[in-house]
């Protein structure tokens, strides 16, 4: 591979927005959204900036192009991608709960540097100024959707006919009691003729969530096996989440170990309807459910990765993938560095840890490591991608669009909360 080279000296992004990071295969031209801090370059000049990291594949050159000045400093709100039909692109983001917009634009025709201006969808009507996070768009049936925590913190969706010039509220995908914080994360992969998604019960901060898979087809929510949960999906009556299909539960234990507190990290599919998934989960070191304020302090050591293989007619393969170390931040305690699954290989898989995967030894950064497996991920080759870093290397993307390309993208540097980092942005190409 070649060596990794910076597109953007300040940036971070979050995971559960896609796509994050989009290639266009007729003019080999990557696009990245990322979050502005102020800890990093530009300081509060530049804090919240949402922004695209514009890269020539071929010269190698790349622009930063701010999509929305001193929006927040918050990486939640990293705007999600899509290449319309007609050459333009449509960017879609959110604040962190801090207000009620979905907020869009729509670039000139294939320029992803030029930009129309930003509209919005204002969902306070149905949230009662609770407010909504995140974006991820996906094509179903012709429509494109796209799926937010919106009213009562669930998964809801907008739609719209025309790829994105006007919106209108969908439904719920599925809902149940709020416990703690918000409800599910989700996340989701598409081929445009069905949209499979993971997700949890509730923030695992608050509760010890499972891990579920569903999919929707034909209008419906189905279980993995095609049992249908909900035949008129996104209307008023939505089902929980726990009706789905468990593909990971809360209290299963692997090599004498329980886990717990499970939650979701990618969802892949490859064009023969294959599936592959990365998710998390506390291992041996987990505290009980926290009585008290300080015991949800208490920093967790021990968190594995795993990953999930589902071949065409069959049942979700789950095993072991890596040891993911100690949380990232005392006041989140299930955050790690992160794992990224290659769209257009599902046998390969980048990790972000501090424990190398070969054999377990502790490093003294988080460093990216490639993972290969030929066995459906019962066993994995692994190969450093960064070593001996001065910083830490978090939360991996493998940026789809093109089947000749796998762009890889993190970002470098420390990270003490989701809003205040001093990160780089780095690529590195094959």
């Amino acid at each position: 591979m070649a060596s990794p080279v910076v597109i953007n000296d300040n940036g971070a992004w979050c995971w559960f927005q896609d796509e994050r990071a989009l290639v266009d295969p007729e003019t080999r031209t990557l696009v990245v959204g990322s979050i502005a801090a102020a800890d990093g370059p530009g300081g509060a000049i530049r804090a919240g900036n949402v922004e695209l990291t514009v890269v020539d594949l071929d010269t190698g050159h790349s622009e930063v192009v701010v999509l929305h000045r001193n929006l927040e400093a918050d990486d939640h709100n990293v705007p999600a991608l899509w290449r319309r039909s007609d050459g333009r692109w449509l960017a879609v983001y959110t604040k962190h709960k801090t207000d009620d917009l979905t907020r869009w634009r729509i670039s000139e025709p294939g320029n992803p540097r030029a930009w129309g201006p930003e509209r919005t969808y204002d969902w306070s009507p149905l949230t009662g100024g609770q407010g909504v996070t995140y974006a991820n768009l996906h094509a179903l049936d012709g429509r494109l959707y796209c799926f937010t925590r919106a009213v009562n913190d669930d998964q809801c969706a907008l739609v719209s006919d025309d790829e994105g010039d006007t919106w209108a509220y969908a439904g719920k995908l599925f809902t149940r009691p709020k416990v703690g914080y918000v409800n599910g994360y989700t996340r989701y992969a598409s081929d445009g003729n069905r949209i499979d998604l993971i997700t949890t019960d509730h923030h695992p901060r608050d509760y010890n969530n499972s891990i579920y898979h569903g999919y929707l087809q034909s209008g419906a929510l189905h279980r993995t096996d095609g049992t249908v949960v909900d035949p008129v999906a996104l209307d008023d009556e939505a089902p929980s989440q726990a009706e789905l299909t468990t593909l990971l539960a809360a209290g299963s234990r692997w090599d004498g170990d329980e886990m717990t507190h499970c939650w979701t990290t990618d969802i892949r599919r490859s064009p023969d309807g294959t599936l592959a998934a990365v998710v998390t989960a506390r291992g041996a070191d987990h505290p009980a459910q926290p009585s008290d304020a300080f015991e949800r302090m208490r920093p967790v050591l021990d968190h594995r990765f795993f990953y999930a293989h589902l071949a065409p007619g069959g049942t979700w393969q789950v095993t072991q993938l890596a040891k993911a170390g100690h949380g990232l931040l005392p006041h989140e305690q299930d955050y790690t560095g992160l794992a990224a699954i290659d769209p257009n290989n599902l046998n390969i898989v980048y990790v972000s840890t501090p424990l190398d995967p070969r054999d377990d030894t502790p490093l003294r950064h988080h460093e990216i490591f490639q993972g290969r497996t030929t066995d459906a991920g019962k066993s994995w080759t692994w190969t450093p991608i960064t070593e001996n870093s001065g910083a830490d290397n978090f939360r991996p993307i493998v940026a789809p669009g093109a089947a000749d390309l796998s762009p890889l993208l993190w970002f470098r540097g420390s990270m003490t909360a989701s809003q205040h980092y001093r990160c780089q942005v780095l690529l590195q190409l094959p």
